[in-house]
């Protein structure tokens, strides 16, 4: 750390810039100066997909100052923007680039959301010099320090990002064993990284690519297919990542083998056919039936606008204090039924009566 750091970072500078803090002051001076705020700038913004009728698919690359301590490939980042002078929204967004050190510049790539204020803007109408708010990397979905010789990527969709962030750190630190990546995309024109994981289907070596399009006639995700692409899959080192629908049939092919690490980018959707009770949030003074979908889901259908980041369970951004009730992890099956409980509203749905603090 250098002398000018520890000095903006001391106790004394930080009882001086009190109560506006001492970001505040360098960041009318310089947007780019912090002394513990993570901020980055826009430095490109680059179309992935852009199919007529579909929502587009960018990649953004982003400078961060100093204070970025770097990732590991897999990880996300929760990414703040100010729209048109409304409040700071943040969202979680997957790092797509390599591994990163303090201060190197990263990239993050998603889909414009027609209904997320923060992705469309980045996608739409961001431009180079914009600047966003970040917070360090976070998540577990990550490659070990020791990778396997061979390892299996899986993923669908959006879900790629964090795998490719996996396929471009492990070509860079020029892996010698074997990668076997298989993803499924609604099209070839839906496919993200066309062009590179053209050029690494042509000239990679050591990883085996399968680009899948379900739609086209490609198989879909068996016990059966897996075994013929790598034998004895459930003994490989496996990461998948993508919608509910592929992460259950990855689950079901793996059954309760240890080699299998996932991450949803979408939770499952739950059904309300058998739903029982009612929701109360305690706060507002609400209550509905019970829906059976996730509690966060049933306090927007209310007009409560509940923070969030994810929608995944990853980020924590949306906890909130459930004060009786049982509830289930739409992600794990797992219930709770434990009284005055931290939980993420965003994966937990309601079994019976609930209580929450909304």
């Amino acid at each position: 750390m250098g002398l000018t750091a520890t000095i903006l970072r001391s106790r004394a500078v930080a009882a001086l810039a009190s109560p506006q803090g001492v970001d505040r002051y360098l960041e009318q001076v310089n947007p780019m100066w912090a002394a513990h705020e993570v901020r980055a700038r826009i430095v490109d913004v680059h179309r992935e997909v852009d199919v007529p009728g579909h929502p587009p698919v960018a990649t953004i690359t982003l400078q961060p100052t100093s204070t970025w301590r770097g990732h590991r490939a897999g990880q996300h980042v929760q990414l703040g923007v100010e729209v048109d002078g409304a409040r700071r929204a943040t969202r979680v967004f997957t790092i797509s680039s390599p591994d990163s050190r303090h201060g190197d510049r990263f990239t993050v790539t998603l889909r414009a959301n027609p209904d997320g204020v923060v992705s469309s803007y980045l996608v739409e109408r961001a431009t180079p010099g914009t600047m966003v708010h970040l917070s360090q990397a976070q998540g577990e979905f990550v490659l070990p320090d020791q990778v396997p010789e061979h390892v299996l990527l899986i993923s669908g969709g959006s879900g790629i990002t964090p795998v490719m962030s996996m396929l471009r750190s492990l070509q860079r630190r020029t892996h010698r064993g074997r990668v076997t990546f298989v993803h499924y995309a609604r099209s070839p024109e839906h496919q993200i990284f066309a062009a590179e994981l053209d050029e690494i289907r042509r000239s990679g070596h050591g990883i085996d690519l399968h680009l899948l399009h379900p739609e086209l006639g490609d198989p879909n995700l068996s016990p059966a297919f897996l075994e013929r692409l790598v034998p004895g899959y459930r003994d490989v080192p496996t990461w998948a990542c993508g919608p509910a629908p592929l992460i259950e049939a990855v689950r079901g092919a793996y059954g309760d083998a240890e080699s299998l690490r996932v991450e949803y980018f979408q939770p499952p959707r739950t059904s309300g056919t058998s739903a029982e009770g009612d929701v109360a949030f305690a706060r507002s003074g609400l209550e509905a039936p019970n829906t059976g979908a996730p509690l966060l889901e049933q306090a927007e259908a209310l007009g409560l606008t509940p923070e969030y980041g994810c929608r995944m369970g990853i980020c924590f951004s949306c906890t909130s204090l459930k004060k009786a009730g049982t509830v289930r992890n739409v992600l794990t099956g797992e219930e709770s039924s434990d009284q005055e409980e931290e939980i993420r509203v965003c994966v937990s749905a309601p079994v019976g009566d609930c209580v929450v603090d909304l």
